[in-house]
């Protein structure tokens, strides 16, 4: 009985020791990555890798917090368009290379209020990698540019 209980135990001080170290994160922390810009403002960025969840993206949102944002991580370049039908706020839409380089920055694109996807415009030209959207403003008061390295 005692050679079974021994495992168990060293996998229950194993799990009590990780949760110690990470005792400030939440849940939310499992989902967001913060994203650091060159003049140290720093957002926390909803993380979508899944191609359903990239698809919807802002999609049915009233409101983006002022420190938030949503980053898209493709697993590949490419040329990444993006959308605004559905999508209920003004945004700023920045893509990057695999780097994390900013390639191209969209500025205060305007919610698409067209009954039909199609009508909608697309955004983005350029190949990318990841892309993330902040509200409409956010690019120039950081003074974001293409070339700018971003950390996440």
């Amino acid at each position: 009985m005692r050679i079974q209980t021994f495992p168990a135990l060293v996998v229950c001080l194993f799990l009590a020791g990780c949760a110690q170290e990470n005792k400030d994160a939440t849940l939310e922390d499992l989902y967001t990555r913060e994203v650091k810009f060159p003049d140290g403002a720093a957002i926390r960025a909803e993380a979508l890798y899944k191609p359903f969840d990239i698809a919807r993206g802002m999609m049915f949102r009233d409101s983006l917090a002022a420190d938030r944002g949503m980053l898209f991580l493709n697993s590949t370049p490419d040329v990444r368009k993006a959308w605004m039908y559905n999508v209920r706020i003004p945004l700023d839409i920045i893509w990057m290379d695999g780097n994390r380089i900013i390639t191209e920055i969209v500025a205060n694109v305007p919610p698409c209020t067209a009954p039909k996807a199609s009508q909608c415009p697309n955004y983005g030209t350029t190949r990318s990698q990841f892309m993330l959207e902040v509200n409409a403003g956010f690019a120039a008061k950081h003074n974001l540019k293409p070339g700018i390295r971003l950390e996440f």
